[in-house]
């Protein structure tokens, strides 16, 4: 089961402070999980320039030029942001019974740890 997941809120835990053009401390919501590389994509974070090649539309209107895109970052660089104290905190996950129609079921649930400023 995944700690992060599409439309989560985040925290950037490392790389440069913000006063030095970094983005550590910046929180943003999950935008794409690509899982099979270990990033995410996260909203407001991490701006590269992207160069593309202009060309023409059907209708005629010129497309391309330069243009600033969110790129991804590494899983283990984001935390996800308790919803109490609004500051990053570690997943877990518990197992609870769910009644649907009569039937119970057992689910993982994932759950906000403590943060480090609660102990």
């Amino acid at each position: 089961m995944a700690k992060i997941k599409k439309g989560d809120l985040v925290q950037v835990i490392t790389g440069a402070k913000q006063d030095r053009g970094g983005d550590r401390g910046k929180q943003g919501r999950v935008i794409e999980v690509l899982s099979e590389r270990n990033r995410v994509i996260v909203e407001g974070v991490n701006f590269v320039t992207k160069h593309t090649k202009v060309g023409q539309t059907q209708r005629g209107t010129k497309t391309g030029g330069i243009e600033t895109v969110e790129a991804s970052i590494h899983i283990s660089n984001v935390a996800l942001v308790d919803p109490e104290t609004k500051g990053p905190t570690r997943v877990g996950h518990r197992n609870e019974v769910v009644v649907k129609d009569g039937v119970e079921k057992t689910v993982r649930v994932r759950y906000a740890k403590k943060s480090g400023k609660d102990l």
